[in-house]
């Protein structure tokens, strides 16, 4: 088996509807400028707030991809 090697990004992702919408905007979006996704991984979650109610939900994942050079 051949060794590789993967670079990890760091996205955030936004959705005014959920957590899990949210982290998935982020990769489909990476996933127009970037080849062989492997792995996703959410490293935080959060809200912006505005007036007292959420405004939105914010995922910041990490995600990996095979280093080409």
């Amino acid at each position: 088996m051949a060794e590789s090697v993967y670079k990890v990004i760091e996205l955030v992702g936004t959705s005014t509807e959920s957590w899990e919408k949210a982290a998935a905007a982020a990769i489909k979006r990476a996933s127009k400028t970037l080849r062989d996704l492997r792995v996703a991984e959410v490293c935080l979650l959060d809200m912006a707030i505005k007036d007292g109610k959420v405004e939105s939900y914010r995922a910041k994942i990490k995600v990996s991809f095979k280093y080409e050079g």
